[in-house]
């Protein structure tokens, strides 16, 4: 390690994916960091924290925090295989990548339609609701007699 290193990354036969600050780097600050880029501290070992689900595609995520703590501005150790700045990243498979596209072409044509599972948009008015006819702006020209029977006045 160099002098200066504050953080350094490696891998371990039991542990997989491993991370260690040094004497530089304040100890909570070091885990500050280390848990947000997904590294868990290692019970047996204080000081080491490993990668957290490292089957999950952990050789990628342990070169982004190399990357992400070097752009904080951190002098970083890495393994030759773990420095994205010495080797390039692992190789995409071109069939895979076209796929992906390809699904996310298909969700999104899918987002942008119409379900056909929902009915027939609604309106505003229920279409049982009968209009109110206008008041007519006219008098009645018909005049009824009054009735000749019953009480007088």
């Amino acid at each position: 390690m160099t002098l200066g290193t504050q953080f350094a990354f490696g891998t371990h036969p039991q542990h997989g994916f491993v991370a260690t600050a040094t004497h530089a780097m304040p100890a909570h600050l070091a885990h500050w960091f280390l848990t947000r880029e997904q590294f868990e501290p290692v019970p047996e070992q204080p000081g080491m924290y490993r990668l957290s689900e490292p089957e999950r595609d952990g050789m990628r995520r342990t070169r982004q925090a190399v990357h992400d703590l070097r752009r904080h501005g951190y002098a970083v150790q890495a393994d030759y295989s773990l420095d994205p700045a010495l080797t390039p990243g692992p190789r995409h498979n071109p069939i895979a990548v076209h796929e992906h596209t390809e699904r996310r072409s298909r969700i999104a044509r899918a987002a942008a339609g119409r379900s056909p599972q929902r009915g027939p948009a609604l309106t505003t008015a229920p279409p049982s609701a009968r209009p109110i006819p206008a008041k007519p702006t006219y008098a009645p020209a018909v005049r009824l007699p009054a009735p000749t029977t019953g009480r007088s006045r």
